[in-house]
């Protein structure tokens, strides 16, 4: 069982570069670990994946350039550092812990983006 806190979210201003942090507990290093994102009347997106040991990352083109997924194995912490956001970057923002087995989910951390 994984247990996943998302936090950091809040309201931002255009340009801002806030970072989220998931807290997991369990047994963290064997998860691939993802940043997913829902809009208002939107389904929801993967933004940023990250595998077990951090050698593999993937983004969303919408992301590219200006989102970092990091992972702290000694802290089971996932990050999500953010730059540059813009208003269409306004959603709540999930943690996920995926591997063969299993497929857990944060309760999610709501960002505006808005002036």
């Amino acid at each position: 069982q994984v247990e996943l806190v998302e936090s950091g979210g809040g309201l931002v201003q255009p340009g801002g570069a806030p970072r989220l942090s998931c807290a997991a507990s369990g047994f963290f290093r064997s998860y691939d670990m993802s940043w997913y994102r829902q809009a208002p009347g939107r389904e929801r997106e993967l933004v940023a994946r990250i595998s077990a040991f951090g050698v593999i990352v993937n983004y969303a083109d919408s992301v590219k350039g200006r989102f970092t997924i990091s992972r702290d194995n000694t802290r089971n912490t996932v990050y999500l550092q953010m730059n540059s956001l813009k208003p269409e970057d306004t959603a709540v923002y999930y943690c996920n812990a995926k591997n063969q087995y299993s497929d857990y989910w944060g309760q999610g951390t709501q960002v505006t983006v808005s002036s």
